[in-house]
């Protein structure tokens, strides 16, 4: 993302879900950046599930090298990402970074580029990416993007030590982060840092971040603090919101 959705992330916030402790999920879930509209003469020539219309759509907005505009190929690459081409979505967010005019856009072009790259689960290419953000503008809009995303890669590498610093930096970069609270509480609990951990989650429900797994995390804290009877309370709220969030999978919402 000048507009009010790139103020806040984009969508494009890695929250990154150890779900059930077995590690981080997709960072596009909870993916609330709603893109230009596809220009679409006919509409009736599309088939809805067609990814391919889609896809060619894309391309012919993934606009020529005189034209090159930073912000139109960030969301072209979102859109990428939105039909699961990941491969498209790191060639344009590596053009728009070419193409930014200012610190900001770049280092938001590399941060999405280690996303689409973490979808890939390419970590050595994602890592590079984050750390790429971070030398672009090591304080600006981004930074506390790029530092939890950068966290995320380094703990798939088994980069433990690495991965906690990081996610601490993306804290303090942006206190109002909540996936960067959930990531910082999820790496606590596995340290057994679990009373760290039980306010890092609370911040991370406190600022909106409402999914199965954030309460999943909570159990594992209670339960490391032996307070079995709310590590019980919290995992049935874990099922009931896992229940509910398949549920919306199942109708598409």
């Amino acid at each position: 993302m000048t507009n009010q959705d790139r103020e806040e992330g984009n969508g494009r916030e890695s929250g990154h879900e150890f779900s059930s402790g077995q590690g981080f999920s997709e960072p596009y879930e909870g993916f609330d950046l709603d893109p230009p509209e596809l220009d679409v003469e006919d509409p009736s020539a599309v088939d809805p599930v067609d990814s391919r219309s889609v896809t060619d759509l894309l391309d012919d907005r993934n606009i020529a090298n005189e034209q090159a505009d930073a912000d139109s190929l960030i969301d072209v690459g979102i859109e990428y990402m939105a039909i699961n081409r990941g491969e498209q979505a790191v060639e344009t967010f590596e053009r728009a970074a070419r193409y930014a005019t200012d610190d900001t856009r770049e280092a938001e072009s590399w941060v999405n580029k280690g996303i689409a790259h973490g979808e890939l689960e390419e970590w050595d290419a994602a890592v590079s990416s984050h750390r790429e953000a971070l030398h672009v503008e090591e304080e600006g809009e981004f930074a506390a993007l790029a530092h939890t995303n950068l966290a995320y890669a380094l703990w798939e590498q088994g980069e433990d030590e690495s991965a906690f610093q990081h996610a601490e930096d993306a804290v303090r970069e942006d206190q109002r982060l909540p996936q960067a609270w959930y990531n910082l509480g999820y790496i606590q609990v596995e340290r057994a840092q679990h009373e760290d951990a039980l306010e890092c989650l609370d911040n991370a429900i406190r600022l909106g971040f409402q999914e199965s797994s954030v309460y999943e995390e909570k159990a594992r804290a209670l339960e490391g603090l032996e307070r079995d009877e709310e590590a019980a309370q919290m995992r049935e709220t874990a099922t009931e919101m896992q229940e509910a969030e398949e549920e919306r999978l199942v109708h598409g919402e």
